[in-house]
């Protein structure tokens, strides 16, 4: 995964290029795909599950809130070649009741939202759910504060959660929640989340702490959090560490636009070499966060200052330099990338961005090329933002 782009024949070379013994050799692409059928998807979903586990030192800026380590649930697709057995496997965008674009495999993460680290992942198809995959991660979010986005909320995800000791910040429809149950000293309410057609009152509910706030006049935020106690988890707080859920897109961006490559479709054409294609993104994005953990210890910096892109690259050259004795070239790697970590990696503390969300590309290449122009004709390059200001909706006793 470290090659995406390249063809097997070319990852080969990179791989044993600079051994003599071996370098004469490269077995045909035929061959690659055949072992990978050997190997299969839990072999490399395993190396995940060992790997996968918090990275962030306690006291780490941005790591942990009131003692709780921060992680968001969130969830990206990656196009996967058009074949029969994809598509049935896991299905993809339909259009006037007809397939639109490739086959589309769908994964939902657990991210630590202070390093980037997956800590735990669930892969599905484009036409499951992401909630139906998020609920299996609970297992994996103990004494957690777990941040989603309001196409998460759901009495089943909530207990599920609750229930294996994490805690939960969601953002939440207006519907959600709406009728207060108790009003709060400080503006926020408690209201009861039901299963779809539950009257308010039934007992398979769950009582829930309703916190509203607009950013810079903007529209209504509502969040939906178990931290019931307005003192100890003061509104303007939480309702600012919302914001920390878009370090789940941030590490999806480092998978799917710098590791894979920018709309690259994966290489498999069946669908149990697609799953051991993801959970190998997976992997590797893993071990790259691992080494800028690794870089930024050793040079007292947040690992937000040190870049992914040129963490890889060093990676891909150090793989292309490589030869027998590996265990030396590894550590003689990472002493290379600490000494340039100040002078070349480091980019410098993270400055506040933000950029207009438009559909970058069609559903499909025959999509009209007029409302493809109308989504993106007004589209303003990433630009940098003062902080924005919170100003908390708090609620009238009626």
């Amino acid at each position: 995964m470290v090659f995406q782009q390249d063809s097997y024949d070319d990852a080969a070379e990179q791989l044993v290029g600079s051994i003599r013994e071996l370098s004469g050799s490269i077995p045909n692409k035929s061959s690659f795909t055949r072992a990978r059928r050997r190997l299969g998807p839990l072999v490399l979903e395993a190396v995940f599950r060992e790997l996968a586990d918090p990275l962030a030192p306690v006291g780490l800026e941005g790591s942990f809130y009131r003692g709780m380590r921060l992680a968001a649930v969130d969830g990206f697709v990656l196009d996967a070649p058009d074949t029969p057995a994809n598509r049935a496997a896991f299905g993809g965008p339909v259009k006037n009741g007809q397939p639109a674009g490739f086959p589309q495999v769908r994964v939902v993460t657990l991210t630590e939202c202070g390093t980037h680290a997956q800590i735990d992942a669930a892969v599905g198809g484009f036409n499951g759910g992401e909630r139906e995959l998020a609920i299996t991660l609970a297992t994996s979010a103990s004494k957690m504060l777990v941040i989603m986005d309001r196409g998460f909320p759901g009495v089943e995800l909530w207990k599920a959660y609750l229930g294996f000791g994490a805690h939960l910040l969601i953002r939440a429809r207006s519907p959600v929640a709406h009728r207060p149950v108790e009003y709060l000293p400080d503006g926020t309410y408690l209201g009861r989340m039901n299963l779809g057609g539950q009257k308010g009152a039934h007992p398979g509910g769950v009582l829930v702490r309703v916190i509203e706030y607009r950013v810079d006049g903007g529209e209504v935020v509502r969040l939906l959090t178990d931290l019931l106690d307005p003192v100890a988890y003061p509104a303007a707080e939480l309702a600012e560490l919302y914001h920390a859920r878009w370090e789940a897109e941030s590490a999806f961006r480092q998978i799917k636009t710098f590791q894979r490559g920018p709309v690259e479709v994966l290489r498999s054409g069946d669908p149990d070499l697609v799953r051991q294609e993801v959970w190998a993104h997976l992997v590797v994005h893993h071990c790259l966060t691992r080494v800028i953990m690794c870089l930024a210890d050793d040079n007292g910096i947040n690992p937000d200052r040190v870049s992914f892109v040129k963490v890889l690259k060093h990676t891909r050259r150090s793989v292309v330099r490589q030869c027998a004795d590996t265990p030396k070239k590894i550590k003689k790697f990472l002493a290379v990338l600490a000494a340039k970590v100040r002078r070349k990696l480091d980019n410098g503390a993270r400055r506040l961005r933000e950029a207009d969300r438009h559909l970058k590309r069609p559903d499909s290449k025959y999509s009209s090329k007029l409302s493809y122009r109308i989504n993106t004709r007004d589209r303003q390059p990433t630009r940098r933002i003062t902080a924005k200001a919170i100003t908390l909706h708090t609620a009238i006793v009626q």
